[in-house]
């Protein structure tokens, strides 16, 4: 072999392990396949404090929260056919996708359309982001109350270890969800996602899919430990005032009154 030919051989090989090592070239979808990055305008890094403090909460927790996912587990699989978990595609910091923890609380043959065309509506109007569970015939039992007092979200728990999400930050969205947002919307998407946010203990249910966006969006802004704190304190009166709003949305449904997100006052 020449020197000349050398030096390309060299080169080749060069280009091609810096191909095969370029995140842009190693993330791009085959054909037909999903994407594992969405596009995000420039997200901040991550806190460095941010991990610790979800560790060091969960180890604290365990001792706690693990009897009661293990009866939760038994009771899912005493009252309904099916997986214990349901697992979905989510979107979450910077766009990367990842699958989702939760225990399920509707049945194994539920059809998603449902909430589909339920959130589509929310998010084409300034109406609250009211759930369908008072009304949701494709509940198991007992999967209302689960999903009112969050228990369905503790397998995330999971999730947050794998450092996929946060114990604070804003909820990740699906991905036909992502697809709807401007650019200034996912600017939400500069932040790991997590199990409470600004947006949940705010009023969550009580407050539009744009007034959502706009408090994901500051609190990805403002983020700091002293935030956070204040978010999980704030957490179990904001759960509280889910499960009164989830029962006189029920009782109304019941009464075949008309059920606003918004209680009178």
């Amino acid at each position: 072999m020449s020197p000349l030919e050398l030096i390309e051989s060299r080169k080749s090989s060069t280009d091609l392990a810096r191909r095969l090592t370029d995140p842009a070239v190693t993330s791009a979808p085959r054909p037909g396949a999903r994407p594992s990055r969405y596009e995000v305008p420039h997200p901040p890094s991550i806190p460095s404090w941010k991990r610790g403090l979800d560790v060091f909460l969960i180890l604290l927790a365990t001792p706690f929260l693990g009897p009661i996912m293990i009866l939760i587990t038994l009771a899912i699989k005493l009252v309904s056919k099916g997986p214990i978990l349901f697992r979905q595609h989510r979107i979450g910091y910077a766009g990367r996708e990842f699958e989702l923890l939760k225990f399920r609380t509707m049945r194994a043959d539920a059809d998603a359309q449902v909430h589909n065309d339920h959130l589509d509506k929310l998010i084409e109007s300034e109406a609250p982001m009211t759930k369908l569970d008072h009304l949701d015939s494709r509940l198991i039992p007992g999967g209302r109350w689960l999903r009112a007092t969050g228990l369905d979200e503790l397998p995330q728990l999971f999730n947050i270890f794998r450092g996929e999400m946060s114990l604070v930050g804003p909820r990740p969205c699906m991905p036909y969800e992502f697809a709807r947002y401007d650019a200034s919307q996912r600017c939400r998407f500069g932040a790991l996602p997590g199990l409470t946010g600004l947006w949940q203990v705010s009023g969550k249910n009580r407050l539009s899919f744009s007034e959502m966006i706009g408090l994901d969006v500051c609190y990805v802004n403002k983020s700091s430990l002293l935030l956070d704190l204040k978010i999980l304190i704030k957490t179990p009166r904001a759960i509280l005032t889910q499960v009164r709003d989830t029962a006189r949305l029920r009782q109304a449904a019941l009464k075949g009154e008309p059920a606003t997100g918004r209680p009178a006052v």
